[in-house]
């Protein structure tokens, strides 16, 4: 019974929370409207505002899935798609008051405190909703009782990924096989049983909620005489491909013309993330190139007084989809410093580079020019660092996966950087940094490598 104390009311639950979105809100603007104007007495057209703003978030919230269920998933995405509507909502605020011209007519600290309040709001009643759910499911409550099939490699992973999740409330009850040599056994303390005598005996006692097929590709005929097998009991079905040998980058299921398709490896900038990271790369590489103009302008001359030759290095570099382009930098070495040797790949102690070059590789400050990559579309403030086509054909054939940080664009800084992975470092190493961050891009994720970055510059013993 213990299990199964929220499952039967899980419509009910729902209802409640889209409905308590909408009044916290309403609650956010009341409380606000007090603090800053001191008032309780809100005029009408601050109350129509917020049904408005309600009937806003009743709309948005489920177009981001946020009523879903949640078991399984972790917290982080959970708030990330909240943080992903309120900046919908945002957006749709500033273009409603710019259409009906009504700009002046609410306070601007008012519908601040209004979003950021609502944000914190909602977020605040799913995280005591999840560590609630946790504190339960740790205990025995809320768990579902799993029966896995297949008690080989993929099976075990299966027992071991679950059995490492407490907080979901998946509890796996059992394993079935039908290989002679597995059955009898145990995994994690859990038998392991035929197929073909006990699953369809033991989920007829209703003391399984979910049956979970782990079994190897080939065995397509067996899988589907296991459909047939329990196609006659209401019971929930889940199928764990066995992917995880293949090296999955950013790896998703979609439905193309009515087929499942699983992509192995895919940009993550597509869709809503496309439109954030062009939202991040302009707005704070404008910000950025604004602020430090002064300190171009110094970096320029002392460039320029430094040895002959122009202030800026333009060099052919390798960015998403392996495009190429020109990529800006001040230059720190006398302009015929590769004109015997071609393309040099740098160590770490040479001296190439003038005296005052040497101080802008030492601190980063060479690679500010790149702004203007970023402003033009051809890099972002945060990526794979870029490398020359020589380079790129030469690794490409050295390093597994080199070709895979083109999935995204060429970054000023990124994950290996902060990780004090430049210049003359292990570059395979920096590649595996690369793709990580990939497959786990998130605008956080973003500002983290930028605040990082400057800490990591003035402590690194790898800059080039």
């Amino acid at each position: 019974m213990a299990r199964s104390v929220l499952k039967p009311h899980a419509a009910l639950f729902a209802a409640i929370l889209r409905l308590c979105d909408p009044l916290l809100t309403i609650a956010t603007g009341v409380v606000a409207y007090r603090l800053y104007l001191d008032a309780w007495d809100l005029p009408d057209r601050y109350l129509l505002f917020l049904a408005v703003g309600a009937l806003a978030v009743a709309t948005v919230f489920p177009l981001f899935e946020l009523y879903a269920a949640q078991r399984g998933a972790g917290i982080a995405e959970e708030l990330r798609r909240l943080v992903y509507a309120w900046l919908l909502l945002a957006g749709l605020t500033g273009i409603a008051t710019f259409a009906t011209k009504m700009g002046d007519t609410y306070s601007r600290v008012w519908v601040t405190a209004w979003l950021a309040g609502g944000l914190a709001m909602t977020a605040a009643l799913r995280i005591a909703i999840r560590l609630g759910l946790r504190a339960l499911r740790r205990r025995g409550f809320n768990q579902r009782h799993i029966a896995v099939v297949g008690a080989g490699t993929l099976g075990r992973t299966v027992g071991a990924r679950l059995a490492g999740t407490p907080w979901a409330g998946f509890a796996v009850r059992a394993f079935y096989d039908d290989d002679p040599a597995k059955v009898q056994g145990e995994i994690g303390g859990r038998a392991v049983h035929p197929i073909d005598d006990r699953l369809r005996a033991d989920v007829a006692t209703g003391d399984i909620d979910q049956v979970w097929i782990a079994l190897p590709l080939r065995a397509e005929a067996r899988i589907r005489t296991i459909l047939d097998m329990l196609r006659d009991f209401p019971i929930e079905i889940r199928f764990v491909p066995d992917i995880y040998g293949f090296h999955l980058l950013n790896h998703s299921m979609t439905d193309v013309g009515g087929l499942p398709v699983i992509s192995l490896t895919e940009t993550p900038m597509s869709g809503i993330n496309r439109v954030l990271k062009a939202i991040e790369d302009y707005t704070l590489a404008g910000i950025l190139l604004v602020v430090a103009t002064p300190l171009l302008l110094v970096i320029a001359i002392g460039v320029k007084l430094s040895s002959p030759g122009p202030v800026l290095y333009r060099q052919e570099r390798v960015t998403w989809n392996g495009e190429r382009f020109a990529m800006l930098k001040f230059r720190t070495m006398p302009v015929d410093a590769e004109a015997g040797t071609g393309p040099v790949w740098s160590r770490h102690g040479e001296r190439r580079a003038t005296p005052f070059g040497a101080l802008l590789r030492r601190t980063s400050l060479d690679e500010l020019p790149q702004l203007v990559n970023v402003l033009r579309g051809e890099m972002s403030l945060v990526g794979p660092r870029p490398e020359r086509p020589e380079f790129v054909e030469r690794f490409r054939q050295e390093i597994p996966g080199y070709m895979q940080k083109h999935l995204v664009k060429a970054g000023i800084t990124g994950w290996a950087q902060v990780n004090d992975l430049r210049g003359d470092s292990d570059l395979a190493q920096r590649i595996q940094y690369d793709l990580y961050y990939i497959d786990n891009w998130s605008l956080w994720f973003d500002l983290r490598i930028l605040v990082l970055t400057v800490w990591h510059i003035l402590t690194s013993h790898n800059a080039r």
